[in-house]
């Protein structure tokens, strides 16, 4: 059995490869409605996590998301599946307790990752709850890993803190699934009609 909190790779596996199927139900016709971030339509949106799937090859690679870019050139399913198997290879062979450097500075690989998985989640949520897709990822083993990843990494006390780029912690609705509370924590919620 494999320890999630020093080999994120599997539950990366598995997010990303969700994240791949929510992408490829995304329609022409979606393209500009709102999402969950409010900077973001769903196109924005889908440009941002085909960054992020960048960001992880690069980690992997290069041990560093320097000269990244926060959004894409593409947004669709194809690329971000070829992104996903890059990084998945790259990371089979990197060595997870490298320190890696990410914007929020130089922590070991597996940390990294695991903030990846947290991001896959959230945002994979955000694409669902736009698009009318499944919002909720199958495995709550995996969100509540990434829940406790998270709340270690990001306490509601820095929230509002400069620098720190989340929203105070929303308070879930009564049903919020898994994925929904761990999007809540990061502070996305939705409320379009």
């Amino acid at each position: 059995m494999t320890d999630t909190a020093t080999d994120p790779r599997p539950a990366y596996a598995a997010v990303s490869a969700w994240m791949q199927s929510l992408l490829a139900g995304v329609t022409e016709d979606q393209l500009a409605d709102p999402t969950p971030c409010d900077e973001f339509d769903v196109r924005t949106l889908a440009r941002h996590v085909n960054a992020v799937g960048m960001r992880s090859v690069a980690l992997a690679e290069v041990a560093t998301v320097e000269g990244q870019p926060f959004l894409a050139d593409e947004y669709d399913a194809t690329t971000y599946g070829a992104l996903r198997e890059r990084a998945l290879a790259a990371w089979d062979a990197a060595p997870l307790d490298r320190e890696v450097t990410v914007p929020w500075g130089v922590v070991p690989g597996f940390v990294a990752l695991g903030m990846y998985i947290n991001e896959t989640l959230v945002h994979g949520w955000d694409l669902a709850v736009a698009t009318g897709q499944d919002p909720e990822f199958a495995d709550a083993a995996v969100v509540d890993g990434a829940f406790a990843t998270v709340q270690a990494a990001l306490p509601a006390q820095i929230r509002g803190m400069e620098g720190v780029p989340f929203g105070p912690v929303v308070e879930p609705r009564e049903g919020a699934g898994p994925t929904e509370r761990l999007a809540n924590w990061n502070g996305h919620h939705w409320t379009a009609s």
